[in-house]
């Protein structure tokens, strides 16, 4: 880091790509890599780790549909729910790889739009491997990635972490003992990272 400048400040995010309020976030999120001295640290979850149970889900899509509507209209950005089934969680382990490769923020911006703009189930792997090769990713490399047991478990290893950290929804950003949940908390983010000094300009 050049003189001057302060260390980046690690910014754990958990994030699960069946969470509308993380669609939100996607559109978001890559501001505070812009603006702040900070280095994400990309926690992604599967299965209903971070989610509401599922006998609690099914009363919350309604609501929860016209609530992240709204947030929709406001931000100008399409909301098209995927089928109800929808599983997302290897398109969470897929993200794992985008990481590696340098394709994060596409990948994410791309997966959220094929789900919840476009209605597209990204449980299904033309589905996932159509975004993995529009962002740049080898479909074939990124089908055998998504099937390794040792990835998945990637998962479960952070929502552990997660929890530890007293996390217990999705989308949420911690900085050292700080949690913030939802996707409507960035703005004091952006706060707190303005009374560490961390601002780029």
């Amino acid at each position: 880091m050049p003189a001057g400048h302060p260390d980046p400040k690690p910014v754990s995010v958990y994030f699960h790509f069946r969470s509308p309020y993380c669609y939100l976030l996607s559109k978001t999120l890559w501001t505070l890599v812009e603006d702040f001295h900070v280095q994400l640290q990309w926690r992604p979850l599967g299965g209903w780790n971070g989610r509401s149970a599922p006998d609690r889900a099914k009363y919350k899509v309604p609501i929860t549909r016209q609530d992240v509507a709204r947030f929709c209209r406001r931000l100008g950005i399409p909301f098209n729910p995927p089928p109800i089934s929808t599983d997302a969680t290897l398109a969470g382990v897929g993200s794992l790889l985008a990481e590696a490769k340098g394709v994060l923020r596409p990948y994410v911006v791309e997966m959220m739009r094929a789900e919840w703009a476009a209605g597209q189930d990204i449980g299904l792997p033309e589905v996932r491997e159509a975004v993995a090769a529009a962002v740049g990713l080898d479909p074939a490399e990124y089908a055998s990635f998504v099937a390794d047991p040792a990835h998945l478990a990637r998962l479960d290893a952070h929502w552990e972490e997660a929890q530890a950290k007293g996390v217990f929804g999705v989308p949420s950003i911690v900085i050292d003992d700080e949690v913030f949940w939802g996707n409507d908390r960035l703005d004091f983010v952006r706060e707190h990272l303005l009374e560490l000094r961390l601002a780029r300009r």
